[in-house]
């Protein structure tokens, strides 16, 4: 199989498997057959191997299993975006231009104003401008890697209707507009700890 086939194998036995977590068709906890998936995809095993392991280092899949995050995972995860989605927000202060303020403001107006699509768009967007305004390749990589979890997390807050959670994004822009670090990052803990005790509860019905 020359390299070409098998990235293009490699591409759609990812989207597949990822897609097929995040819809929910496949459950928490379901056991993946490589067998079985290479069948259904009409490719050989090695893309779907391949695939199941970058699914792993997403967060999604833990020894051949859909993810079943545990409360202490959970805390884990939003650990770390507390920490580098806080920074990312205090360094958006002083760093953002005009032209990025004006795209986050727009992902608020969207928010309020889309279906669940556009909304779960749009809280994407507004989380990865704030990052990108961090201007550290590093910390970017590592959100960058939890983009899986993160949607799933994105999800539950966006369907399950977090209350007060585009009027956070507004205020967390304000404070970004008027270059008030210290506020942008205590709005931005304080947003992602208000959605980890929100996917908490929903998680424990």
């Amino acid at each position: 199989m020359g390299k070409q086939p098998f990235q293009t194998a490699y591409q759609h036995s990812y989207e597949y498997i990822r897609d097929k977590i995040l819809s929910g068709e496949l459950p928490r906890g379901t056991k993946l057959v490589e067998e079985r998936l290479a069948e259904e995809l009409g490719v050989s095993r090695t893309p779907v191997r391949e695939s199941i392991r970058k699914l792993e280092q997403e967060g999604l899949i833990k020894q051949k299993r859909v993810v079943n995050p545990t409360d202490t995972d959970l805390r884990n995860i939003f650990q770390v975006r507390i920490l580098l989605e806080g920074f990312s927000a205090r360094c958006a202060a002083a760093y953002m231009d005009e032209e990025t303020l004006q795209k986050l403001q727009g992902c608020i107006t969207a928010a309020r104003h889309g279906d669940i699509e556009e909304t779960m768009r749009a809280n994407k967007e507004f989380h990865d401008l704030i990052v990108q305004s961090s201007n550290n390749p590093e910390m970017i990589n590592i959100i960058d890697r939890m983009q899986s979890i993160i949607y799933l997390f994105r999800k539950t807050v966006v369907y399950h209707k977090r209350p007060f959670l585009i009027d956070e994004h507004q205020q967390i822009y304000e404070a970004i507009s008027a270059h008030d670090g210290t506020a942008a990052e205590r709005l931005m803990q304080e947003h992602l700890q208000a959605d980890l005790d929100f996917c908490l509860h929903v998680l424990r019905r």
